[in-house]
């Protein structure tokens, strides 16, 4: 056990909860559990709630006659499970979310598709103007069920350090 992560493999971990700036180390890979099954619902309401009217995502009839003959899972939405399923270790001591980058959609997601994601740290410095934090910058990946890799991306985020973040009194 290591600062709330199992060490599962030399320099690979699994999370159990968040981690502050310290925790940090390039080049480890956090893997986030549990996975996600999406249903045709929650891309229904996905696709309702942001506005995004296109067929492809929501009338099966439409979709049946593209390439994929059904239909898609809202890429966006894979990006936002991909997030969500990261926050509780690598985000929930953060400060900010500072910006997305490279977002890369590899492969159709589908309902009943179940997503597992793991995040490698890629770089950490200590923040300019705020020395109680620091910028750390992860890379995602998401991975279907088959271990195909659907999406990945680029994340950098505000960080507080140790025994000084809101919940540190």
């Amino acid at each position: 056990m290591r600062d709330g992560a199992i060490e599962v493999a030399p320099g690979r971990y699994r999370e159990t909860f968040g981690r502050y700036f310290e925790d940090f180390n390039v080049g480890d890979i956090y893997e986030h559990r549990p996975g996600r099954t999406i249903s045709e619902t929650d891309n229904t309401w996905f696709s309702l709630l942001t506005m995004n009217q296109h067929p492809a995502h929501c009338d099966a009839e439409y979709a049946s006659k593209t390439e994929f003959g059904k239909c898609l899972v809202a890429s966006p939405l894979t990006v936002a499970i991909m997030t969500g399923q990261s926050v509780s270790d690598v985000s929930q001591k953060a400060v900010a979310n500072l910006g997305w980058k490279d977002i890369r959609l590899l492969k159709p997601v589908f309902a009943g598709d179940t997503i597992y994601s793991e995040t490698e740290v890629l770089e950490k410095r200590e923040s300019e103007k705020r020395p109680q934090q620091g910028i750390v910058t992860i890379k995602t990946v998401g991975k279907n069920q088959h271990g195909d890799v659907v999406c990945d991306f680029v994340r950098i985020m505000l960080i507080w350090k140790r025994g000084f973040g809101p919940g540190d009194d």
